[in-house]
C-alpha cells in the first residue's frame, strides 16, 4: 500500500515538476534575449499555455507542422520549433528561435532582416518584441519528434512598427 501511494504522490508531482521546468527552461531563453535588447520579461501566462498545449497535441498527433489557423488561434501571436525527442530539451527548441538574431538587423517590420527575409527572423522578433508582455507555452511528442508551441499576447511582428 505504501508503494501505491508513494507511486501516485511521484505521478502527481510529476506535471507539476515539469510544467516549472518548462517554464524556467522557455522564458528563460525569452527573457535573457529580452534582456539583451533592453525590454522587460515576460510573464507566464497559464492561458495561453492552455491553448499551446492543445495545438502541440494536435500537430503531435496529426504529424503536420503548420500554425495554427485564425479558428484556433485568434489573436495571439505563435512560435513552432520541433526537434528530434530526446536529443532536444524545451529550451533548445527555443534556442533555436533565439538564434535567428544572427540575420536580425534593426528597422521597422517586415525590413528586419539581413538577407531580406523577414520570416528567417520572425521567431525571434516574436521573442523581444516589446509589446508583448506575456507567453504560455508547451510541448508534446509525436513521431519521434519533440514540439514546442508558445503562444503570445499581445502579438508582436506588426507592419510598420519597431520591435521595441
Amino acid at each position: 500500500m505504501k508503494s501505491v501511494l508513494a507511486a501516485c504522490l511521484v505521478l502527481a508531482l510529476a506535471p507539476a515538476s515539469y510544467a516549472d521546468d518548462l517554464v524556467d527552461q522557455v522564458l528563460g531563453v525569452h527573457n535573457r534575449e529580452r534582456a539583451e535588447v533592453g525590454v522587460p520579461p515576460l510573464v507566464w501566462d497559464q492561458g495561453l499555455a492552455s491553448d499551446a498545449q492543445r495545438w502541440a497535441d494536435h500537430l503531435a498527433s496529426t504529424g503536420k507542422f503548420e500554425h495554427a489557423g485564425s479558428d484556433e488561434n485568434p489573436s495571439s501571436g505563435e512560435n513552432l520549433s520541433m526537434g528530434t525527442e530526446g536529443f532536444y530539451t524545451p529550451a533548445a527548441l527555443a534556442q533555436l528561435w533565439a538564434d535567428e538574431k544572427a540575420l536580425f538587423k534593426y528597422g521597422v517590420f517586415p525590413d528586419l532582416s539581413t538577407d531580406g527575409n523577414w520570416a528567417n527572423v520572425g521567431h525571434y522578433t516574436q521573442m523581444i518584441w516589446k509589446n508583448t508582455t506575456a507567453a504560455g507555452c508547451a510541448t508534446a511528442s509525436g513521431n519521434g519528434s519533440l514540439i514546442l508551441v508558445c503562444r503570445y499576447n499581445p502579438p508582436g511582428n506588426y507592419s510598420g512598427r519597431t520591435p521595441w
